[in-house]
């Protein structure tokens, strides 16, 4: 079935961009500049939390203290070098600018920092296609989670839930959707998985974003 949302809400790594490779080179930098043995196994499914609970993970890290010095040493080569590695996924740009043609709101919603989705966004040639990008510290005190931002993002945009879709690649974004009432269209080329069996609604299941732009109306193509 086709529809023809008002608004698309875009969750950003996993979903339009593959950070993977970034976040790899700045966690094992992290890790060295720390000490710390950490491991990188199982990463790709780790990705989306707020990169402290990452840190956490994979450095099986508990004390507060040091997981800060963690955090510091990563952001710092995130910041420096790790950003740049990061490639959208393949026709992202085409088909958001074709979105963006017809007249269809695009807005992020991300875990990400601010300055660094900015940043990346920009690099990428796509940040002229949103009208926001909304992350944790886009209030202060920082929101809790996805619920809250895009709660703020509905709320403040004059963004109507019913005639949006939010897009993400994780369990997290889907909750966040189901909260706020918003369709949920989940795609497999990320990092997340959501089985079939779960509770939370998914209202649309594609593999890459070419098969999501399918849900899109007729004459709305590239």
């Amino acid at each position: 079935m086709n529809i023809r949302p008002n608004a698309v809400i875009f969750d950003l790594d996993g979903t339009l961009i593959d950070s993977l490779p970034g976040i790899e080179f700045s966690l094992k930098a992290a890790f060295d500049s720390c000490g710390v043995c950490g491991t990188l196994q199982n990463l790709r499914s780790m990705i989306g939390p707020p990169i402290r609970t990452i840190l956490a993970r994979t450095g099986n890290v508990t004390d507060e203290r040091e997981l800060a010095d963690l955090e510091l040493a990563f952001r710092k080569s995130y910041d420096d070098e790790g950003w740049k590695m990061t490639a959208c996924y393949p026709e992202v740009p085409s088909i958001l600018q074709a979105m963006h043609n017809a007249g269809i709101r695009l807005f992020v919603v991300t875990n990400k920092p601010l300055h660094i989705s900015n940043q990346i966004l920009e690099h990428l040639g796509l940040t002229r296609l949103f009208e926001a990008v909304i992350s944790r510290e886009s209030r202060q005190p920082a929101y809790a989670d996805k619920k809250e931002m895009l709660e703020f993002l509905t709320d403040t945009c004059s963004v109507d839930p019913i005639s949006c879709v939010f897009v993400g690649d994780t369990q997290e974004d889907a909750d966040a959707a189901a909260a706020g009432a918003v369709p949920f269209a989940f795609v497999g080329h990320g990092y997340g998985k959501i089985s079939e069996d779960q509770t939370t609604r998914i209202h649309y299941r594609v593999n890459t974003f070419p098969e999501l732009y399918q849900l899109l109306a007729p004459g709305v193509c590239p």
